[in-house]
């Protein structure tokens, strides 16, 4: 009985201490149901705002990844293999026998040794003149046949850069490694035109020696059959041994 009292006794003191003089009700803590879920709209949208700019600053980092791969350089480049067979089919052409590529060079040949021939030049002239020209189509067939050696070994240098550029431009990882790739496949394309001029010019060069000489072994002909008709400058018969 005595544990009894004494916990109605502590009861009592501690209602007094709750409720205290002159108070008519008890300060209890009031749970606000309204007032909590506005409280976790609150946070939740928060956390929305949150998550959203996670998501945008995440598309911005993506976004400069993909710039930085469309601004990334090619690894590969063609160049200096494209400039060097540029260079040897240049050096080639500039090593052009006798009457090369030159305008002056060309009229002063046609002056001279291709020139009609006339009467005030001598037989042995006219000779030397033939010699010359025949010459001059061997030269030119000549430095056509080197320039077309030197196209065709061209060829496997062209096949490898080729390969090599396509495979780069296949795995290019942006938009300025594919323009570059194809920059370089036109580059490449541009060289090969640049063989096929060589070509065309060396050949083209070699049949006009020849037609040249042609025709100016006929004009010869013509001056020196006159020659041979003329009365008192024509053919004299002499005594010639032949077998000893």
């Amino acid at each position: 009985m005595n544990r009894l009292h004494r916990f109605a006794a502590a009861s009592m003191i501690t209602l007094s201490i709750c409720f205290g003089p002159g108070q008519a009700s008890a300060q209890l803590v009031v749970f606000d149901p309204n007032n909590y879920a506005q409280n976790v709209l609150t946070a939740a949208r928060a956390l929305q705002q949150v998550n959203n700019q996670i998501v945008s600053l995440q598309n911005q980092a993506q976004m400069l990844i993909n710039q930085a791969k469309n601004l990334a350089m090619l690894p590969f480049s063609s160049l200096l293999q494209l400039e060097q067979s540029i260079l040897r089919t240049q050096q080639l052409l500039a090593q052009a026998q006798r009457i090369a590529y030159d305008i002056q060079q060309i009229d002063r040949a046609f002056s001279t040794t291709y020139a009609p021939a006339s009467s005030s030049l001598s037989n042995q002239a006219l000779i030397t003149n033939a010699q010359t020209r025949w010459q001059n189509a061997m030269a030119g067939l000549q430095d056509a046949m080197r320039t077309q050696a030197t196209v065709v070994g061209n060829l496997d240098t062209n096949r490898t850069e080729m390969s090599a550029l396509v495979t780069s431009s296949q795995g290019a990882t942006g938009a300025l490694q594919a323009s570059q790739a194809g920059n370089q496949l036109l580059a490449l394309q541009a060289q090969q035109l640049a063989d096929l001029t060589a070509v065309v010019a060396a050949h083209g060069r070699a049949q006009n020696l020849e037609s040249a000489k042609r025709a100016a072994a006929q004009d010869q002909g013509r001056e020196q059959l006159r020659r041979f008709l003329t009365q008192g400058a024509g053919y004299q018969p002499t005594t010639v041994q032949m077998f000893h």
